[in-house]
């Protein structure tokens, strides 16, 4: 849900220059099932402009209705919501809508924390009523300080309260610069996560050919930036040449990214990884566990863009520790934290 928070900021921005208030909307709790959990946000301009949601859809319109009374008053307050009788996901949603106005310094450290890629705590405090109270509120913990949603205010710590961790986003290294490449940075960015597209220096396309990309990288794979990848980062491998993949691997095998995709038939992944442990016997088994070719859950795939949706199904797979399966024939809860 990191990349949420980062949409709202970007919102809020543009609220804060265009001279408009902002209340933020937030699920504290939840008795039951629903559609989403809680920690989930949404941004509401005056004008009635929402970035994000915490439902889908109904909820949102019950959210924008109350907020006026956020926005006159300047009091937060807390919802109920009843979605047994009309979500049909049998939950109660207790959701804190706040006035939203962060000062810059909170902007800044975010910012910094993206950069740095650490984790962060939000702290909300409330009561499991529907009511309003000055002393309802969110914090956001990073690096150590705390900073208010609304700068000139302090929640009441003395109050119920739901903490988030939130880590970073998922950083996605797509290698390669093809037509299935520019598929897999949109569908990745629109994910939520941070894609980084590298390619060759000789390369005539640039940034604006990957919609999405936060990153270009015109780079050998000598100079690919390991240094930038961590436990949070994928790498996709998209050269469709394997010279060019065995090489960007003698770099790749000393990252801690926790997937390593490649594409090509199974026979293709066995000899890049006998090339490698030829060129480099001291491979760690770790790495070679991570290495997935084909890339990608069987689907049934055959366009680019179903290939894109079977890539980036088994890196959440992957990352999130789960295995294949139907949900039909899921026991228990289907949802699992996310970033």
């Amino acid at each position: 849900m990191t990349h949420e928070l980062k949409n709202i900021i970007r919102s809020f921005e543009v609220a804060s220059k265009a001279g408009l208030k902002t209340v933020m909307a937030t699920v504290v709790a939840l008795d039951g099932s629903s559609y989403r959990k809680p920690g989930v946000r949404m941004l509401i301009h005056e004008n009635g402009r929402m970035e994000g949601a915490v439902s889908g859809g109904c909820v949102e319109k019950e959210i924008l209705r109350q907020s006026e009374s956020v926005f006159s008053s300047g009091i937060p307050r807390v919802m109920i919501y009843d979605g047994r009788y009309r979500l049909g996901c049998e939950g109660v949603l207790y959701i804190l809508i706040e006035p939203f106005s962060p000062g810059p310094d909170l902007i800044t450290a975010f910012r910094e924390n993206l950069t740095r890629r650490d984790s962060f705590k939000i702290t909300s405090y409330f009561k499991r009523a529907e009511q309003e109270e000055i002393g309802f509120g969110s914090i956001l913990e990073l690096g150590g300080k705390t900073y208010c949603f609304f700068q000139d205010r302090s929640p009441d710590a003395a109050l119920l309260s739901f903490t988030q961790t939130l880590p970073p986003s998922i950083r996605l290294h797509i290698i390669g610069s093809e037509h299935d490449a520019v598929i897999l940075c949109h569908l990745a960015s629109q994910m939520g996560m941070e894609v980084a597209v590298v390619v060759n220096p000789m390369e005539e396309k640039g940034k604006d050919h990957f919609p999405g990309a936060e990153e270009f990288l015109p780079v050998i794979p000598e100079e690919f930036p390991i240094s930038a990848v961590d436990t949070q980062t994928a790498v996709v491998l998209m050269n469709h040449s394997y010279s060019k993949d065995l090489q960007f691997l003698l770099r790749l095998y000393k990252g801690t990214q926790f997937y390593t995709g490649v594409l090509g038939p199974y026979k293709r992944r066995e000899e890049l990884l006998n090339d490698l442990l030829e060129q480099a016997p001291e491979v760690e088994l770790d790495f070679l566990e991570s290495l997935h070719g084909p890339a990608g859950i069987d689907i049934g795939a055959v366009t680019p863009q179903e290939i894109a949706v079977s890539i980036l199904s088994e890196i959440l797979l992957v990352h999130r520790g789960r295995t294949p399966q139907k949900l039909k024939d899921k026991q228990g809860s289907i949802h699992t934290t996310s970033s």
